[in-house]
């Protein structure tokens, strides 16, 4: 199944983004704590439009029909229901990263980042420029969606396999109602849309 994918427009503003993680904070009666990691790597969205335009001509800097392309998508989701794809202007590629160790068996990876001392799995690939094996680039290797490398034949053990890939973040809209402004003809507005990013 394709996603559809949220509009790049010249009227958006910057967006704010936030971190999610979860995890159980278990107190005892000695005073210790059991602390439990249940999940990270996944984030909150907001972003606005400042300007769409709701015709062809009007406003060409805005692009054609931008108002329908951010509604549209929307309707498409049916609202927090659907999925959608999100590109992050600042967060979608990765170059020669180190995504695993071979161990001579094993022949499908999971693609991951790293984020400083981090590191995170949660993303939706969407295309791969380059595969090494200790430092080699490799042919032998297929994408399967959302974020698998699968080889034809498993790698040397310890072998250091590294990946240049692009990436979206799979999302969902967090309301079921979305406010668009018209405040000039043809011209409106979207200043809060928030979403979040989901599990796949």
């Amino acid at each position: 199944m394709t996603l559809p994918t949220f509009p790049t427009l010249p009227g958006q503003t910057f967006a704010t983004k936030s971190p999610i993680t979860a995890g159980i904070v278990a107190e005892h009666d000695s005073g210790r704590t059991v602390r439990t990691a249940l999940y990270q790597g996944l984030y909150e969205f907001e972003v606005g439009f400042e300007a769409l335009a709701s015709d062809a001509a009007s406003n060409p800097g805005l692009g054609a029909q931008s108002l329908q392309a951010v509604m549209g998508l929307y309707l498409q989701c049916g609202g927090s229901y659907g999925a959608f794809l999100y590109v992050d202007p600042n967060d979608n590629a990765a170059t020669n990263q180190t995504i695993a160790t071979g161990d001579g068996a094993t022949t499908q990876f999971t693609f991951l980042r790293s984020i400083g001392a981090g590191a995170d799995s949660d993303f939706y690939v969407t295309g791969v420029t380059g595969v090494a094996v200790n430092g080699v680039a490799v042919s032998n290797w297929s994408l399967i969606a959302p974020n698998l490398l699968a080889f034809t034949s498993p790698p040397a053990s310890s072998a250091t396999i590294a990946a240049s890939f692009t990436y979206a973040f799979v999302c969902r809209f967090l309301d079921d109602s979305q406010d668009f402004e018209n405040f000039m003809q043809n011209l409106w507005a979207a200043k809060r849309i928030k979403f979040r990013s989901v599990r796949q």
